[in-house]
């Protein structure tokens, strides 16, 4: 039987889970963002932590900007790049990548736009744009 506590405590956690990995954006794996770059995919790939505020506001707005725009998520190829696991890793080296609450649009592996801790709405809107437009 379901209490008012165990309904409270299942809506936090509910609140507390990122929200990030809805449909349409990829959890990095190791040669994932490497294979969609060889297949000359529009990529924007979201380096970030669970802990950082910077991300979460980032992200925040990504999910925003994915629920007012559907092209985003039907022609890019989003993929949040963990930074505790994969900050220092290959694909962190090879791409230059500074700091997490890093975003980067590619056409293929040809860099289009880079915001590091960036949370502006515009601003990443633009970068998405750019992602389309290839």
């Amino acid at each position: 039987m379901l209490t008012r506590r165990h309904l409270l405590a299942t809506g936090l956690a509910l609140a507390l889970f990122p929200t990030t990995l809805a449909a349409g954006i990829q959890a990095y794996t190791p040669g994932l963002a490497e294979q969609a770059m060889r297949e000359g995919k529009r990529i924007v790939l979201i380096f970030g932590a669970d802990w950082c505020s910077t991300c979460r506001r980032q992200e925040r707005i990504i999910n925003d900007l994915r629920a007012s725009s559907p092209r985003y998520d039907a022609e890019l190829t989003i993929i949040r790049v963990d930074w505790d696991a994969y900050g220092t890793g290959e694909l962190s080296r090879a791409l230059a990548i500074p700091r997490r609450s890093t975003l980067i649009a590619l056409n293929g592996d040809r860099e289009l736009s880079r915001i590091i801790a960036g949370t502006r709405e515009a601003e990443i809107r633009q970068l998405f744009d750019r992602a389309l437009a290839g």
